[in-house]
């Protein structure tokens, strides 16, 4: 540690090595209602930990202030509970949820980590979870499978099981099942935004368990994940055989090779009346808003809310770290607040209808004239 060239303060130093110690004791931890384990033997891919992050922006950024993980006053935390299982394979997920009466349900917001669909893990969004919940959401930090261990469409497969999971657990964890939002950064951005588009598609539903409940999400929050893996910003990076790129390790082949697949994995194939209102929380790099603008006018075709916002001069993973962290956290209750005034909680399995709403920061008005309907 001594040797590294950084400066990371002794406050920066004991967050990320107590975050650290959390994720690994996320990965490998059991369940004492089941004698199971999450993640034990498992491939992994450690390029992308919170360290890792910290030591990337704080040469540049000295100032700024890894968020930590400390659970809110108000706020009740329940974790490693098993959401999907593949043979011995066990994906797990951690709930936290506003403390207090047990009768009244909440918004859920499935938050899904980033690492280029090859690393990182759930813990690293514990912060914002926590934060978000206290706000009155339940929110729920999920596994899924990663390129080392399983290719796309399987960490497809994951997210949709998990978002069925809190369908069919919404009385236990208090969660409004007809509002459940996907919250994703980075390669959980696409994931988010990916779920949003193919809301109804059974093709992506995989063997995750709960097949009865719908996969279905009310809303995106796509914190710099990309739309378009064809677009020019996501295939230039595919051009050195002997560095594959993110993209490719997900896919298992470049885009010359099986453009195919690179265009079924993009969100923006799926774009259309059925994608739920979207916020696009951006950094000042360009790579990672791949097919935003694209996404946003084909919403606009079909009178979607969107609302685009950019943190200038920010890098990317800023979301891990104050002052951004505060910001995309303001952002995403300002997002959902304004989608879920226009959609008043329903009992059953009805359509939620989302008759009109303005964007406040761009001052424009947009009618939705579709019903979204949860299944």
């Amino acid at each position: 540690m001594s040797g590294l060239s950084l400066r990371i303060g002794r406050e920066h130093k004991a967050i990320i090595i107590g975050a650290v110690a959390v994720g690994f004791l996320i990965a490998g931890a059991s369940s004492s209602a089941q004698e199971v384990r999450c993640g034990d033997g498992v491939p992994r891919d450690t390029s992308y930990t919170l360290f890792s992050a910290a030591r990337k922006i704080y040469k540049k950024f000295p100032n700024v202030k890894l968020a930590a993980d400390r659970l809110p006053a108000g706020v009740d935390a329940r974790r490693n509970i098993v959401f999907a299982s593949y043979g011995g394979r066990h994906l797990c997920l951690d709930v936290f949820k506003p403390a207090g009466d047990l009768r009244k349900k909440y918004p859920g917001v499935l938050i899904i980590h980033g690492g280029g669909w090859v690393s990182g893990d759930r813990s690293m969004l514990v912060p914002m979870a926590e934060r978000i919940a206290s706000h009155g959401y339940v929110t729920v930090t999920a596994d899924y499978r990663l390129a080392p261990e399983a290719l796309y469409p399987a960490g497809v497969y994951d997210v949709k099981a998990a978002v069925r999971w809190m369908r069919a657990n919404g009385d236990e964890y208090q969660i409004d099942t007809t509002r459940i939002v996907a919250y994703g950064c980075s390669a959980g951005g696409e994931l988010a935004s990916f779920l949003g588009a193919t809301n109804g598609l059974k093709k992506f539903e995989g063997e995750g368990g709960n097949q009865g409940s719908s996969s279905r999400v009310q809303a995106v929050v796509n914190v710099d994940g990309l739309l378009d893996f064809m677009s020019l910003n996501s295939t230039k990076y595919d051009n050195n055989p002997a560095k594959p790129s993110a993209a490719e390790r997900w896919f298992g082949g470049s885009y010359r090779n099986i453009p195919g697949v690179w265009k079924d994995a993009s969100p923006i194939t799926y774009a259309g009346s059925s994608t739920p209102p979207t916020i696009f929380i951006n950094s000042s790099m360009a790579h990672y808003h791949a097919g935003r603008d694209s996404m946003v006018a084909i919403m606009k075709r079909f009178g979607i809310y969107s609302e685009v916002r950019t943190l200038p001069g920010t890098p990317h993973t800023f979301w891990l770290f104050h002052p951004w962290f505060d910001k995309t956290l303001e952002y995403t209750l300002g997002f959902l607040d304004e989608v879920f005034r226009q959609q008043p909680m329903r009992k059953g399995k009805l359509g939620d209808s989302f008759s009109g709403g303005h964007s406040a920061s761009a001052g424009r008005k947009v009618i939705v004239k579709k019903p979204m309907n949860i299944g």
